[in-house]
Parts: structure tokens; C-alpha cells; sequence
């Protein structure tokens, strides 16, 4: 059986996520039936990771095991015959065996962009948060560097985001056997030997942030929110930049970011900015 990582670009609008659900589109069904069809065969596809109902990519990494022959540069062209325009496959490429697109991931950078513009362009509004109305950037961006380092981000998670299914269970069981070098799910990599300093601890709340800020575009009105970490919780970025947006409204102070952090609290934080503004744009391994 061969191993192969694809890389996968698509504007999630009408899309309900990328988990596959019964009788809803979504971005993994839609491409494993695209690779049923090119190989003839039953498929399963591992995402490094799932975004939610209307969150877009530009780099989301995910493997599949198939016996085809096919070429992997054929697989390519074979594949974006069969998705629709608003899913592409960019790459493929084979791997080792023992790779999983989403046990193996080290870390992952997302970003949200906010329009400030009057009017927000018809040709703009799938991929951004309209918010024409004032917004403080120098107290935004404070919040947003406090984010960084190793946190318990319970305040900024969605409840259902320590659930895990019996297939994911026995996959990351499975991963973790064949490897002395543990991998957090979702992201990371833990200590030798140690996992509950990462492998384990990481179907809890703690995340890494490398890095987390603000960059301003004053000429095209864009405010682009840019974190990198070794994972991220279900609907944790639209969850800071929720509370970024109510630093910049005034309604709260940068070092109120730190209180909520320590809270772990999620009704302390502000509210899940919408979907159309966030893209994952990469994955490392």
C-alpha cells in the first residue's frame, strides 16, 4: 500500500467543515469520493486537522492509503477533474508509511482577516469579517501578544473540545505504538518517553503559541490576526479574535486577556468572531 499526502486548498462557504457528516457536504467527503472514483477503491482520508463550517485553507495537509499506480502527478490532475472549482488539490506527494497527516503535525498557522473598509466588496465578503466601525489596533495587538507561550486555553474552547472518536482513539493508540517519539494529537511534539508532557496532555486544554499578532494593511483596510502553535482547540482562534475585537472596541484591556487565560472561563472571553474570516494557511511536520 502506498502513502500518499495531499495538499489541499478550498474556500469552505459551502462546506459544513471538513469532517465528514451524514448528508451534509463537507471537504473530506468530497474529496474521498474523488479518490474512489480515480482508484476504484474504498478511501479514507486523515486531515491534519478539521476547520468548522465556513472556515477556509490554503495548505490543509491530509494522507490516504491506496494500492493505485497512478502517478503522483497524475493523481493530481485526475483528482481536480472530479472536485469542484471551490476545492483544489495543489500537490501529492508519497510518503512513509508510518506518516499521519494529523498525529504528525508540529505546528500550524491560521489567520483571520477583519475588513474595515465602509463597504465590503462582494468579490471580498466569503473571506472576511465585515466590521466597518472603529477599532483600538495598538490595544489588539498588546492582547494579542499575550496569547504566546503555554497555556490552559479552556476560555477560549469551544465545549465539545476534548471529545475524540473511537477511530481517532485507535489511530492515535496506534501511532503512538510505533513511535518512542510521541506526537501530540492535533498537533506538537512531545518529550521521549513522556507523554503525558505532551502526547496525552494534549486531549486536555494546553497549547503552545509561538507566535500570535496583529498586522495592519491601511491600504487595502485589512486587519489580519496570524497565530502559530503546535494546535489548536475547537473554535479557539475565532474565540481570541472574539476577545481581540472587544479589546479593540474598548469593552476590554489587553491585560484582561491574561485574567481570562487564567480564568479558564469561557463565558469570560468575548464572543466566536464568524467563520468566513478565518483560513489555515500551514502545516508543518
Amino acid at each position: 500500500m502506498r502513502n500518499i499526502c495531499l495538499t489541499v486548498a478550498y474556500d469552505g462557504t459551502d462546506f459544513h467543515g471538513w469532517q465528514r457528516q451524514p448528508g451534509l457536504p463537507t471537504i473530506q467527503a468530497c474529496v474521498e469520493t474523488a479518490i474512489e472514483r480515480v482508484t476504484g477503491a474504498p478511501a479514507h482520508l486523515w486531515g491534519s486537522g478539521r476547520t468548522d463550517a465556513g472556515v477556509h485553507a490554503l495548505s490543509q495537509v491530509a494522507n490516504f492509503k491506496t494500492a493505485c499506480p497512478i502517478p503522483c502527478e497524475n493523481l493530481v490532475k485526475a483528482l481536480n477533474n472530479l472536485v469542484p472549482p471551490t476545492v483544489r488539490i495543489k500537490a501529492a506527494r508519497e510518503v512513509l508509511a508510518s506518516f499521519h497527516a494529523r498525529y504528525d503535525v508540529r505546528s500550524k498557522t491560521y489567520r483571520y482577516r477583519i475588513l474595515q473598509a465602509p463597504i465590503c466588496s462582494p468579490f471580498l465578503w466569503r473571506f472576511v469579517c465585515h466590521h466597518p466601525l472603529p477599532l483600538n489596533y495598538a490595544a489588539m495587538a498588546d492582547g494579542a501578544r499575550l496569547v504566546e507561550g503555554e497555556h490552559d486555553f479552556t476560555s477560549f474552547a469551544a465545549a465539545s473540545s476534548e471529545e475524540e472518536t473511537v477511530e481517532e482513539k485507535e489511530v492515535r493508540i496506534q501511532s503512538v505504538s510505533r513511535r518512542t517519539d510521541v506526537r501530540m494529537p492535533e498537533g506538537g511534539q512531545a518529550e521521549k518517553d513522556k507523554p503525558t508532557a505532551g502526547g496525552w496532555q494534549s486531549r486536555g486544554m494546553v497549547r503552545k503559541i509561538f507566535s500570535s499578532r496583529l498586522i495592519r494593511r491601511p491600504t487595502t483596510s485589512m486587519l489580519l490576526y496570524e497565530v502559530r502553535g503546535t494546535g489548536f482547540l475547537h473554535h479557539m482562534v475565532r474565540n481570541i479574535v472574539g476577545t481581540l475585537m472587544e479589546v479593540g472596541r474598548g469593552k476590554l484591556v489587553p491585560a484582561d486577556v491574561t485574567r481570562i487565560l487564567a480564568a479558564r472561563d469561557r463565558t469570560l472571553a468575548g464572543p466566536t468572531a464568524p467563520a468566513q474570516g478565518l483560513c489555515l494557511v500551514k502545516v508543518e511536520y
